[in-house]
């Protein structure tokens, strides 16, 4: 279960947050002025996210080093297709 609480509330309620994430392994959301600005969530899936970032940067890289030398136009122009190509399905 994902929470919404205000950071005031948050401050006030941290040991009993804590024991939600821990337990319930629910996640809360952070709002400060109403918008959403940090999340409390449990160690074993902030760890997992971590992976996948880490696997997305990785990923990231190898396709920026595979189309180094490729001209910014000629790549442009193949995203627009493969997104246009992706629409029509």
């Amino acid at each position: 279960m994902i929470t919404e609480v205000s950071a005031v509330n948050f401050r006030q309620n941290l040991g009993e947050m804590i024991n939600q994430v821990q337990y319930r392994n629910d996640s809360i959301i952070i709002n400060k002025d109403g918008k959403p600005v940090a999340a409390l969530v449990d160690a074993e899936l902030f760890a997992r996210i971590r992976r996948m970032r880490d696997r997305f940067d990785q990923l990231s890289e190898r396709i920026a080093a595979a189309y180094a030398d490729a001209p910014q136009e000629e790549g442009l122009a193949e995203i627009d297709t493969a997104v246009a190509r992706q629409r029509k399905r």
